[in-house]
Protein backbone atom coordinates (compact mmCIF):
# COMPACT_ATOMS: atom_id res chain seq x y z
CA UNK A 1 0.00 0.00 0.00
CA UNK A 2 1.35 3.43 -0.97
CA UNK A 3 2.29 5.68 1.90
CA UNK A 4 -0.08 8.60 2.24
CA UNK A 5 1.56 12.02 2.20
CA UNK A 6 1.06 14.13 5.30
CA UNK A 7 0.29 17.81 5.33
CA UNK A 8 -2.38 20.18 4.12
CA UNK A 9 -4.16 19.91 0.79
CA UNK A 10 -3.59 23.40 -0.55
CA UNK A 11 -3.59 24.70 -4.12
CA UNK A 12 -1.88 27.80 -5.43
CA UNK A 13 1.37 29.45 -6.43
CA UNK A 14 3.92 31.26 -4.27
CA UNK A 15 6.52 33.48 -5.96
CA UNK A 16 9.53 32.89 -3.74
CA UNK A 17 12.58 35.12 -3.55
CA UNK A 18 15.17 32.34 -3.44
CA UNK A 19 18.09 32.94 -1.10
CA UNK A 20 21.70 32.33 -2.22
CA UNK A 21 23.65 29.27 -1.16
CA UNK A 22 20.95 26.63 -1.54
CA UNK A 23 19.62 24.48 -4.35
CA UNK A 24 16.15 25.11 -5.76
CA UNK A 25 15.03 21.77 -4.34
CA UNK A 26 16.26 22.72 -0.86
CA UNK A 27 14.36 26.00 -1.10
CA UNK A 28 11.26 24.11 -2.24
CA UNK A 29 11.38 21.65 0.65
CA UNK A 30 11.81 24.42 3.21
CA UNK A 31 8.78 26.28 1.86
CA UNK A 32 6.74 23.07 1.66
CA UNK A 33 7.46 22.41 5.35
CA UNK A 34 6.69 26.02 6.27
CA UNK A 35 3.30 25.75 4.58
CA UNK A 36 2.82 22.18 5.85
CA UNK A 37 1.80 21.23 2.31
CA UNK A 38 1.51 17.62 1.20
CA UNK A 39 2.50 18.36 -2.41
CA UNK A 40 4.71 21.03 -3.96
CA UNK A 41 7.07 21.60 -6.86
CA UNK A 42 9.02 24.43 -8.49
CA UNK A 43 9.02 25.68 -12.06
CA UNK A 44 12.64 25.68 -13.16
CA UNK A 45 15.87 25.40 -11.20
CA UNK A 46 18.10 28.23 -10.12
CA UNK A 47 21.79 27.67 -9.38
CA UNK A 48 22.74 27.61 -5.68
CA UNK A 49 24.56 30.94 -6.19
CA UNK A 50 21.47 32.52 -7.74
CA UNK A 51 18.66 34.46 -6.09
CA UNK A 52 15.30 35.78 -7.19
CA UNK A 53 12.05 34.65 -8.75
CA UNK A 54 11.32 30.95 -8.10
CA UNK A 55 7.62 30.07 -8.46
CA UNK A 56 6.54 27.31 -6.04
CA UNK A 57 3.42 25.34 -6.98
CA UNK A 58 1.24 23.64 -4.38
CA UNK A 59 -1.22 20.79 -4.87
CA UNK A 60 -3.12 20.81 -8.15
CA UNK A 61 -1.05 23.74 -9.40
CA UNK A 62 1.86 21.33 -9.99
CA UNK A 63 -0.07 19.92 -12.96
CA UNK A 64 0.23 23.24 -14.78
CA UNK A 65 3.81 24.16 -13.90
CA UNK A 66 5.02 23.04 -17.34
CA UNK A 67 3.37 26.08 -18.92
CA UNK A 68 5.58 28.38 -16.86
CA UNK A 69 8.64 26.21 -17.48
CA UNK A 70 8.26 27.09 -21.16
CA UNK A 71 8.01 30.83 -20.49
CA UNK A 72 10.69 33.44 -21.14
CA UNK A 73 12.97 34.44 -18.28
CA UNK A 74 14.98 37.55 -17.39
CA UNK A 75 18.14 37.82 -15.29
CA UNK A 76 20.52 40.35 -13.84
CA UNK A 77 24.04 38.94 -13.83
CA UNK A 78 27.42 40.22 -12.65
CA UNK A 79 30.36 38.81 -14.59
CA UNK A 80 33.98 38.78 -13.45
CA UNK A 81 36.49 38.87 -16.29
CA UNK A 82 39.92 37.23 -16.29
CA UNK A 83 38.82 34.17 -14.31
CA UNK A 84 37.67 30.71 -15.42
CA UNK A 85 36.14 28.20 -12.98
CA UNK A 86 35.01 24.60 -13.34
CA UNK A 87 31.36 25.53 -12.64
CA UNK A 88 31.39 28.78 -14.67
CA UNK A 89 30.57 30.72 -11.49
CA UNK A 90 32.47 31.81 -8.40
CA UNK A 91 31.13 28.86 -6.39
CA UNK A 92 33.54 26.64 -8.34
CA UNK A 93 37.27 26.05 -8.34
CA UNK A 94 39.44 28.48 -10.29
CA UNK A 95 41.05 26.62 -13.19
CA UNK A 96 42.69 29.55 -14.98
CA UNK A 97 43.42 33.25 -14.56
CA UNK A 98 44.07 35.63 -17.43
CA UNK A 99 44.92 39.31 -17.73
CA UNK A 100 41.72 41.31 -18.29
CA UNK A 101 43.12 44.72 -17.35
CA UNK A 102 42.98 46.04 -20.91
CA UNK A 103 39.32 45.14 -21.50
CA UNK A 104 37.13 48.17 -22.16
CA UNK A 105 33.41 48.78 -22.04
CA UNK A 106 33.38 49.33 -25.80
CA UNK A 107 35.03 45.94 -26.40
CA UNK A 108 32.43 44.23 -24.22
CA UNK A 109 29.56 45.87 -26.07
CA UNK A 110 31.01 44.76 -29.42
CA UNK A 111 31.46 41.17 -28.16
CA UNK A 112 27.86 41.09 -26.93
CA UNK A 113 26.33 41.62 -30.35
CA UNK A 114 26.98 38.11 -31.81
CA UNK A 115 25.57 36.64 -28.59
CA UNK A 116 22.21 38.38 -29.08
CA UNK A 117 19.28 36.89 -30.98
CA UNK A 118 19.09 33.25 -32.10
CA UNK A 119 22.28 31.51 -30.98
CA UNK A 120 23.53 28.07 -30.03
CA UNK A 121 25.17 27.43 -26.68
CA UNK A 122 26.82 24.43 -25.09
CA UNK A 123 25.32 23.59 -21.68
CA UNK A 124 27.84 23.65 -18.81
CA UNK A 125 28.96 20.37 -17.27
CA UNK A 126 27.57 21.54 -13.95
CA UNK A 127 23.92 21.37 -15.03
CA UNK A 128 20.93 19.14 -14.39
CA UNK A 129 20.75 17.92 -17.98
CA UNK A 130 20.89 14.17 -18.47
CA UNK A 131 23.19 12.30 -20.82
CA UNK A 132 22.83 8.53 -21.08
CA UNK A 133 20.63 8.66 -17.99
CA UNK A 134 23.21 10.52 -15.86
CA UNK A 135 22.94 14.08 -14.58
CA UNK A 136 25.82 16.10 -15.98
CA UNK A 137 26.66 17.67 -12.63
CA UNK A 138 27.11 14.20 -11.10
CA UNK A 139 29.59 13.30 -13.82
CA UNK A 140 31.35 16.62 -13.33
CA UNK A 141 31.78 15.94 -9.62
CA UNK A 142 33.54 12.72 -10.56
CA UNK A 143 35.92 14.65 -12.78
CA UNK A 144 34.27 13.30 -15.94
CA UNK A 145 33.63 15.66 -18.83
CA UNK A 146 31.50 14.55 -21.77
CA UNK A 147 30.74 16.17 -25.09
CA UNK A 148 27.55 18.24 -25.04
CA UNK A 149 25.62 19.14 -28.14
CA UNK A 150 24.94 22.85 -28.75
CA UNK A 151 21.33 23.85 -28.13
CA UNK A 152 19.41 26.65 -29.85
CA UNK A 153 18.22 29.48 -27.59
CA UNK A 154 17.18 33.07 -28.15
CA UNK A 155 18.73 35.98 -26.30
CA UNK A 156 15.98 38.53 -26.75
CA UNK A 157 17.74 41.33 -24.91
CA UNK A 158 21.36 41.58 -23.72
CA UNK A 159 22.07 44.92 -22.07
CA UNK A 160 25.15 46.22 -20.27
CA UNK A 161 24.17 48.07 -17.08
CA UNK A 162 27.50 48.68 -15.32
CA UNK A 163 31.22 48.35 -16.04
CA UNK A 164 34.07 48.53 -13.53
CA UNK A 165 37.78 48.11 -14.18
CA UNK A 166 39.26 49.01 -10.78
CA UNK A 167 40.90 46.06 -8.94
CA UNK A 168 38.73 43.44 -10.68
CA UNK A 169 37.22 43.87 -14.12
CA UNK A 170 33.48 43.28 -13.74
CA UNK A 171 30.26 44.11 -15.55
CA UNK A 172 26.57 43.84 -14.77
CA UNK A 173 24.15 42.77 -17.49
CA UNK A 174 20.43 42.30 -17.92
CA UNK A 175 19.41 39.32 -20.05
CA UNK A 176 15.98 38.35 -21.35
CA UNK A 177 15.93 34.91 -22.94
CA UNK A 178 13.94 31.85 -23.88
CA UNK A 179 13.67 28.68 -21.81
CA UNK A 180 16.73 26.48 -21.56
CA UNK A 181 19.22 29.35 -21.67
CA UNK A 182 22.26 29.00 -19.41
CA UNK A 183 23.46 32.40 -18.24
CA UNK A 184 26.73 30.82 -17.10
CA UNK A 185 27.35 29.62 -20.66
CA UNK A 186 26.48 33.07 -22.02
CA UNK A 187 29.04 34.72 -19.70
CA UNK A 188 31.61 32.05 -20.54
CA UNK A 189 31.13 32.64 -24.28
CA UNK A 190 31.40 36.40 -23.77
CA UNK A 191 34.68 35.97 -21.91
CA UNK A 192 36.07 33.71 -24.64
CA UNK A 193 35.06 36.21 -27.32
CA UNK A 194 37.08 38.84 -25.44
CA UNK A 195 39.99 36.45 -25.02
CA UNK A 196 40.21 36.92 -21.26
CA UNK A 197 37.62 34.45 -19.94
CA UNK A 198 34.78 35.25 -17.55
CA UNK A 199 32.70 33.67 -14.83
CA UNK A 200 29.42 34.51 -13.06
CA UNK A 201 29.92 36.35 -9.78
CA UNK A 202 26.26 37.11 -9.01
CA UNK A 203 23.01 35.99 -10.63
CA UNK A 204 19.44 37.01 -9.97
CA UNK A 205 16.33 35.96 -11.85
CA UNK A 206 14.18 39.06 -12.13
CA UNK A 207 11.25 37.55 -14.01
CA UNK A 208 9.72 34.25 -15.09
CA UNK A 209 6.83 34.54 -17.51
CA UNK A 210 4.43 37.14 -16.09
CA UNK A 211 5.99 37.02 -12.62
CA UNK A 212 8.63 39.54 -11.59
CA UNK A 213 10.23 40.95 -8.46
CA UNK A 214 7.03 42.80 -7.52
CA UNK A 215 5.43 39.42 -6.74
CA UNK A 216 8.16 37.87 -4.59
CA UNK A 217 8.23 37.03 -0.89
CA UNK A 218 11.22 35.71 1.04
CA UNK A 219 11.40 32.67 3.30
CA UNK A 220 12.54 34.72 6.30
CA UNK A 221 9.59 37.07 5.89
CA UNK A 222 7.18 34.14 5.73
CA UNK A 223 8.67 32.55 8.85
CA UNK A 224 8.48 35.83 10.77
CA UNK A 225 4.88 36.39 9.71
CA UNK A 226 3.82 32.91 10.82
CA UNK A 227 5.68 33.02 14.13
CA UNK A 228 4.14 30.41 16.40
CA UNK A 229 0.86 30.49 14.51
CA UNK A 230 -0.71 28.10 12.02
CA UNK A 231 0.60 27.69 8.47
CA UNK A 232 -2.77 28.85 7.12
CA UNK A 233 -1.78 32.38 8.14
CA UNK A 234 0.47 32.44 5.07
CA UNK A 235 -2.14 31.33 2.54
CA UNK A 236 -2.95 34.91 1.51
CA UNK A 237 0.41 34.98 -0.32
CA UNK A 238 -0.75 32.21 -2.69
CA UNK A 239 -1.88 33.13 -6.18
CA UNK A 240 -4.59 31.08 -7.97
CA UNK A 241 -3.25 28.18 -9.99
CA UNK A 242 -4.57 29.54 -13.31
CA UNK A 243 -1.97 32.33 -13.05
CA UNK A 244 0.50 29.78 -14.45
CA UNK A 245 -1.38 30.01 -17.77
CA UNK A 246 -1.97 33.76 -17.77
CA UNK A 247 -0.52 34.13 -21.26
CA UNK A 248 -2.96 31.63 -22.84
CA UNK A 249 -6.37 32.46 -24.29
CA UNK A 250 -9.35 31.73 -22.07
CA UNK A 251 -12.34 29.52 -22.94
CA UNK A 252 -15.50 29.41 -20.79
CA UNK A 253 -17.69 26.29 -20.95
CA UNK A 254 -21.33 25.97 -19.98
CA UNK A 255 -22.36 23.45 -17.35
CA UNK A 256 -23.17 20.68 -19.86
CA UNK A 257 -19.83 21.01 -21.70
CA UNK A 258 -18.02 21.26 -18.38
CA UNK A 259 -19.38 17.89 -17.28
CA UNK A 260 -18.13 16.11 -20.41
CA UNK A 261 -14.84 17.99 -20.44
CA UNK A 262 -14.06 17.01 -16.84
CA UNK A 263 -14.74 13.37 -17.77
CA UNK A 264 -11.88 13.65 -20.26
CA UNK A 265 -14.09 13.98 -23.35
CA UNK A 266 -13.64 16.50 -26.15
CA UNK A 267 -16.40 19.09 -26.47
CA UNK A 268 -17.48 21.28 -29.38
CA UNK A 269 -15.89 24.71 -29.58
CA UNK A 270 -17.98 27.02 -31.79
CA UNK A 271 -16.12 30.01 -33.21
CA UNK A 272 -12.81 28.41 -32.35
CA UNK A 273 -10.98 31.12 -34.33
CA UNK A 274 -11.69 33.47 -31.41
CA UNK A 275 -9.47 31.37 -29.15
CA UNK A 276 -6.66 30.24 -31.45
CA UNK A 277 -5.69 27.83 -34.20
CA UNK A 278 -5.64 24.06 -34.29
CA UNK A 279 -3.10 22.71 -31.81
CA UNK A 280 -3.18 25.80 -29.59
CA UNK A 281 -3.42 25.36 -25.82
CA UNK A 282 -6.04 27.35 -23.91
CA UNK A 283 -6.97 27.74 -20.25
CA UNK A 284 -10.47 26.50 -19.57
CA UNK A 285 -13.06 27.75 -17.07
CA UNK A 286 -16.63 26.91 -16.17
CA UNK A 287 -18.59 29.96 -17.28
CA UNK A 288 -20.04 32.31 -14.71
CA UNK A 289 -23.66 31.80 -13.77
CA UNK A 290 -25.31 30.24 -10.78
CA UNK A 291 -21.87 28.91 -9.89
CA UNK A 292 -18.69 31.00 -9.68
CA UNK A 293 -16.33 30.78 -12.62
CA UNK A 294 -13.90 27.96 -11.87
CA UNK A 295 -10.60 27.10 -13.48
CA UNK A 296 -10.89 23.57 -14.91
CA UNK A 297 -7.53 23.00 -16.57
CA UNK A 298 -5.81 23.15 -19.95
CA UNK A 299 -7.33 22.18 -23.28
CA UNK A 300 -6.15 21.87 -26.87
CA UNK A 301 -8.05 23.08 -29.92
CA UNK A 302 -8.43 20.23 -32.40
CA UNK A 303 -10.13 19.85 -35.78
CA UNK A 304 -9.66 22.07 -38.79
CA UNK A 305 -11.49 23.85 -41.56
CA UNK A 306 -13.10 20.61 -42.79
CA UNK A 307 -14.36 19.42 -39.39
CA UNK A 308 -16.05 20.77 -36.29
CA UNK A 309 -13.48 22.42 -34.01
CA UNK A 310 -13.27 20.64 -30.67
CA UNK A 311 -11.70 21.29 -27.31
CA UNK A 312 -9.68 18.30 -26.10
CA UNK A 313 -8.73 18.06 -22.40
CA UNK A 314 -4.96 18.14 -21.84
CA UNK A 315 -4.53 18.59 -18.07
CA UNK A 316 -7.41 18.67 -15.64
CA UNK A 317 -7.86 19.45 -12.00
CA UNK A 318 -8.88 16.42 -9.95
CA UNK A 319 -10.12 18.29 -6.87
CA UNK A 320 -13.43 19.51 -8.33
Amino acid sequence: MARRKSGRNINGVLILDKSPGMSSNSALQRIRRLYNANKAGHTGSLDPLATGVLPICFGEATKFSQYLLNADKAYRVKARFGVLTDTCDTDGQVIEKRDASSITQAQIEIAMKPLTGDIEQVPPMYSALKQDGQRLYKLARQGIEVERKPRPVTIQNFRLLEFQSAEQVTAVFEVKCTKGTYIRSLVLDLGEALGCGATVAELRRISSGDFDESHIVGESGLAAEMGEGDAAILDHHLMPMDCLMEGFNRVDLNSASTEFFMLGQAVMLPQAYRFGAEGDIVRVFREEGDLDSTFLGAGEITGGATSQPMLQPKRLRSDI
